[in-house]
């Protein structure tokens, strides 16, 4: 299993009313986790002949985040099978340690040409391996 590591600060537009990570951003940054590996291991060529789509996503908020405070994102892949693939994003404080969001998300691999499901050939699984 690869696991694909991000780094980030808080910033102060990450924020909601209550001064701690408004809960939509930890959703857009489970995306944009997936979307920065997916880009990092797929080749050009793979990135243009298919694409994912999200079926469910499921996230646990364990802790918050505040303003200034060092994230750590780790994601991978914990199964793809057919035309899915489950991909797991967590979510630390990188000065403690604590896992603040656990989030588990399905996605439906896509082909750019017809639009419709297709399945996942080994060679993409590899990538994730």
């Amino acid at each position: 299993m690869q696991i694909h590591e991000i780094d980030l600060i808080v910033k102060e537009d990450d924020l909601d009313d209550l001064n701690h990570v408004n809960n939509v951003r930890y959703v857009q940054w489970v995306q944009d986790a997936a979307e920065a590996h997916w880009n990092l291991k797929a080749t050009e060529t793979i990135r243009n002949e298919f694409y994912w789509v999200m079926i469910s996503h499921h996230i646990q908020y364990k802790a918050e985040a505040l303003l200034g405070d060092q994230l750590l994102i780790k994601t991978y892949v914990t199964e793809s099978k057919g035309v899915r693939s489950t991909r797991m994003v967590d979510i630390y404080n990188k000065a403690t340690e604590q896992l603040l969001t656990s989030s588990t998300t399905i996605w439906c691999f896509m082909s750019m040409e017809t639009h419709k499901p297709t399945r996942i050939p080994e060679e993409i699984n590899q990538l994730f391996d």
